[in-house]
């Protein structure tokens, strides 16, 4: 599976990186020049992968920085732990730009859609990130030697279901991250039935005016016979 189309303009580059920076600034992070280059040169592969494989329906390259790599970063102030898996990872977000950003900790990138796992383990490739791995595979038939401190998730499903399905990849004090819209008032009180505690993180993205949250959940264990209300 080979990389089609062409690189980003110039022009077009020099905005989007722009809006990176100026971005990264205004979360406070602290990121070196070198990681800020390889956020774009995986933006740049995800935009030229995207014209024949359809992996996001984002296409300008503004647009990819806020929507794609600074809504990820969003959330890093909320990431603590060593090991962590993104599950319906997709074209690698939110993993690929935390593992950058975080590059002593170690990731898993789960995916059922193997056209998005070929290009995920390409761009992890591309970029040299040792401390990411890559599973294709359904999240209920995944199982691994060792738990997470946490599971991240974005756009993945209902935060029910995405418990529900995830709770078996937690180690005893792993959490569930969610990246999520609009505050889900509805789901989170039924999540809440099968949770140890909820915590709510407002987040801003630089450049979008939509709302956007983290919902942290500490799940019941697997085997605690607890189930959601109706």
């Amino acid at each position: 599976m080979s990389a089609p189309g062409q690189a980003l303009s110039a022009s077009a580059r020099t905005q989007a990186e722009a809006v990176l920076v100026q971005g990264v600034s205004r979360l406070d992070v602290d990121l070196p020049g070198e990681t800020l280059e390889r956020l774009m040169a995986y933006l740049e592969l995800l935009a030229k992968w995207n014209r024949v494989y359809n992996l996001t329906a984002v296409r300008d390259p503004v647009q990819m920085v806020i929507r794609h790599l600074l809504d990820s970063l969003a959330v890093l102030p909320h990431v603590a732990g060593r090991r962590f898996i993104d599950v319906g990872t997709g074209a690698g977000l939110p993993g690929i730009p935390l593992a950058l950003a975080l590059a002593e900790t170690e990731w898993v990138l789960l995916d059922a859609n193997g056209k998005k796992t070929r290009f995920v383990t390409q761009a992890i490739a591309a970029a040299g990130l040792a401390n990411v791995s890559v599973a294709h595979a359904r999240v209920e038939d995944y199982h691994p030697a060792h738990p997470f401190d946490a599971v991240v998730t974005r756009a993945y499903a209902s935060l029910e279901v995405m418990v529900a399905g995830t709770r078996h990849l937690c180690g005893p004090h792993g959490r569930i991250l969610a990246m999520k819209g609009r505050l889900p008032g509805e789901e989170i009180r039924r999540v809440k039935a099968m949770s140890r505690a909820v915590r709510i993180h407002e987040l801003t993205v630089p450049g979008l005016k939509e709302e956007r949250c983290l919902v942290e959940v500490l799940p019941d264990p697997v085997d605690s016979g607890r189930s959601p209300t109706n």
